[in-house]
């Protein structure tokens, strides 16, 4: 197993601890995310995915715990963290009062850039989102798709290698849900690293390298998407038959495979990995049985949420489960 060195993780957290009062919100988490990748934290709500966001862009403080973000020290050097990071909220940071431009030009006031550099910056970053248009018009009349998209270029003015973007799609239309996908698979693309909370488990499954799931205050699993689909009971392989006879050899071999005789089809349980799969299809080269359809179902997203945040799985289970 290979392991990222603190400069190639644009973000390593370590034992983070949060509560308020009496009631913990993060409790010990670890959170490692690699360069130039999309990492997602997923909860249900209340589980502390906004907390630990705060916690790793400087807002609040941990009770507990280290945190090195762009390769800084957050609890010795909180400027230069600052200035590597860019946060966008589930709630825009957009004026409505003023135009795109005029919250562009604001944004780089505050990132001291010179007013030339300012325009061209603001310039630069609306015609990315394809915003140019209504570059001069007021916010309030933007869909809120737009609205998104100014909140990110505005995230963009200080050139950040870090974003942190806390449910970003909220509210939005799958349209306006689709193109913002675009727009952080764009951003990736170009070298940022990106934070995602959400709670479209959708979202994740299309964007996320790695995914880590938390339930109250601690992960409970922590994969890829096809990794965490593997660790929920349910997955099968179907093989649907046209010839009654060589449906019936096939059920006579394959004893553990669940029958449905009026569809001519077999239920073979499998975690859908390529080792089980080329199994299944060795057994039918080697035997002559000829399958007229294979489909691999496995478990999704969806599944595995409720699984593992879940009362009786919270109450059962003591430990991570980490895929490497």
């Amino acid at each position: 197993m290979t392991t990222q060195t603190p400069t190639q993780q644009a973000i390593a957290a370590a034992g983070l601890h949060k509560a308020y009062g009496d009631k913990t919100v993060l409790d010990g988490i670890d959170i490692h995310v690699p360069t130039g990748t999309i990492f997602s934290l997923l909860g249900p709500n209340g589980a502390g995915k906004t907390t630990a966001v705060k916690i790793l862009s400087t807002l609040i403080g941990a009770d507990a715990g280290t945190v090195r973000v762009g390769g800084y020290d957050l609890a010795t050097d909180p400027q230069a963290v600052r200035a590597a990071i860019g946060v966008t909220g589930q709630f825009s940071a957009v004026d409505g009062l003023i135009t795109a431009e005029e919250n562009m030009l604001l944004m780089a006031d505050l990132h001291h850039l010179t007013k030339k550099e300012g325009k061209r910056t603001a310039a630069e970053l609306l015609e990315r989102f394809d915003l140019s248009d209504v570059a001069k018009k007021p916010a309030a009349t933007f869909s809120g798709g737009m609205k998104r998209r100014l909140d990110i270029a505005m995230t963009l003015v200080g050139n950040p290698r870090i974003i942190f973007l806390d449910e970003p799609t909220t509210g939005l239309d799958p349209r306006a849900r689709h193109n913002m996908w675009g727009i952080i698979r764009e951003l990736v693309s170009d070298g940022t690293t990106v934070f995602l909370t959400t709670q479209y488990l959708e979202e994740a499954d299309e964007l996320a390298d790695r995914i880590a799931v938390l339930n109250n205050g601690k992960i409970a699993a922590e994969g890829s998407a096809e990794e965490l689909k593997r660790l929920i009971p349910g997955g099968h392989v179907r093989l649907r038959f046209t010839d009654p006879s060589a449906y019936r050899a096939a059920a006579f071999a394959l004893r553990e495979a669940t029958r449905d005789d009026e569809a001519l089809a077999l239920q073979i349980p499998s975690d859908g990995s390529q080792r089980e799969l080329r199994s299944i299809l060795d057994w039918l080269d080697t035997t002559g049985v000829e399958a007229d359809e294979l489909t691999v179902h496995t478990p999704d997203l969806d599944d595995v949420f409720f699984a593992l945040t879940s009362t009786q799985t919270t109450q059962t289970t003591q430990t991570k489960e980490t895929v490497r």
